[in-house]
Formats: C-alpha cells, structure tokens, sequence
C-alpha cells in the first residue's frame, strides 16, 4: 500500500498528515509559498495499515512524513522541522 503511494505520486513531495496537526498546516504552507507540488494523504481517512507501513520503513511516529519523490530516488525527509531546512530547490 505504501509503496504503492510513492509509486503514483512520482513527481511531488509526499506529505502523510493527521487531523488538528499545526505542523502539518505549516509544511503544506511552506510547500505551497514555494510552489512544489505536493499529495497530502491524511492518516485519518486511510486503513491503520498505511500508517503501520510508514511507521515501520520510517520509524517517524508523528506527522507530518514528508517524502520528496519528485526525482527517481525516494528520499524521507521528515517532518516540518527537517523540511524546513530541506534545499527545496535541489
């Protein structure tokens, strides 16, 4: 199912989110100002599965889970904290 994700959304940043998450608002923001796109995948409308998934290929708990898969290589960003230093550009 997860990598299942990563596959379709080739081309954006992933960001898996969860309900009443400021840093969730804050990295689809900080996204958004600096036009990339992006695939929010909210927790809470998906089976526990998925985020079982992503916890265990990430050991990230919280959200936001940030990917960038906009280039072949799939690369785990982290949360709001480590997007915000990501070279977005790059």
């Amino acid at each position: 199912m997860f990598t299942d994700l990563l596959e379709q959304h080739q081309g954006n940043f992933l960001v898996f989110t969860g309900r009443f998450c400021g840093y969730c608002t804050a990295a689809k923001r900080l996204l958004t100002q600096k036009e990339l796109p992006f695939v929010e995948i909210s927790f809470d409308e998906q089976p526990a599965e998925l985020r079982d998934e992503v916890v265990q290929a990430t050991m990230h708990r919280t959200v936001p889970v940030i990917f960038d898969i906009r280039n072949d290589e799939r690369i785990f960003i982290g949360g709001f904290d480590e997007l915000s230093k990501y070279p977005l550009n790059g």
